[in-house]
């Protein structure tokens, strides 16, 4: 499906506009608004929990983001909801809460993280929780994973919604992965077999060739994470629309 316009136009704030101030922690229900006020999209992370429901959440762990320790994924829904994040900005929210409080405004860049831990083919619980919650809901939303089976399973449970890749130079230093995965993946083979029409790439590898290539095809190009105007106005060079936070970017007329 392809990327509807709306997408192309205001940035993409990183786990809503957070960070600036004003208790507005990542991924909580008040970045989520600051976004929406503000005029930007918003990308958001989604972990499961235990009862297989869909949270906003980027880490697998509650360590770094709250006072409890732990995976996500060893919680339910109810006891995740009660958690408290780190900074300020309320308790995690559910899929649901968040898509209550944007209720349509601006579009949504939504990745699910990936379950398998080696970007494999052990996915569907948090896909067709999103898929669940997604059902119903009138905004614009657009999904997106590193792993490709977990894109390729979101093509055939919510066929309505554009669907893409999260890329990456997948440096073997940084992504504790073998090295034929990371040799494969870094060339983003799998972008047609999973029924793609975006990527969102790494902002430093933005000049790769199969992104040139994905892109003279046809392919939308996001990329991650912009940090300064500087950054904005390079990228933007190949990418169609950016992913931003710790600044705030120029919105259109």
């Amino acid at each position: 499906m392809v990327v509807p316009r709306s997408f192309l136009d205001a940035p993409f704030a990183h786990r809503g506009l957070h960070n600036l101030g004003e208790g507005r922690t990542e991924n909580s229900l008040s970045a989520m608004k600051a976004a929406v006020e503000a005029g930007y999209g918003i990308e958001l992370d989604v972990q499961l929990t235990r009862d297989g429901h869909a949270v906003g959440f980027h880490d697998y762990d509650l360590d770094r983001m709250t006072c409890e320790t732990g995976p996500v994924r060893e919680r339910d829904l109810s006891e995740v909801r009660e958690i408290a994040l780190s900074g300020g900005g309320g308790t995690i929210p559910s899929l649901p809460d968040v898509l209550k409080v944007v209720g349509g405004a601006v579009p949504i860049l939504l990745e699910v993280k990936d379950q398998d831990g080696a970007l494999g083919a052990d996915v569907g619980p948090l896909e067709r929780a999103v898929a669940r919650d997604l059902k119903g809901y009138d905004g614009e939303v657009a999904l997106m994973s590193f792993n490709p089976h977990s894109v390729g399973l979101l093509s055939q449970i919510v066929p309505e919604r554009p669907r893409g890749l999260v890329t990456d130079a997948y440096d073997p230093d940084i992504w504790p992965l073998p090295n034929s995965v990371l040799a494969h993946l870094r060339e983003i083979p799998d972008y047609e077999r999973v029924g793609a029409s975006f990527i969102s790439h790494a902002a430093n590898d933005l000049t790769r060739a199969r992104v040139s290539e994905l892109k003279a095809g046809g392919a939308t190009v996001f990329c991650w994470t912009i940090r300064s105007p500087k950054e904005e106005a390079e990228a933007r060079k190949v990418a169609d629309n950016v992913t931003f936070e710790g600044y705030l970017p120029g919105l259109p007329a």
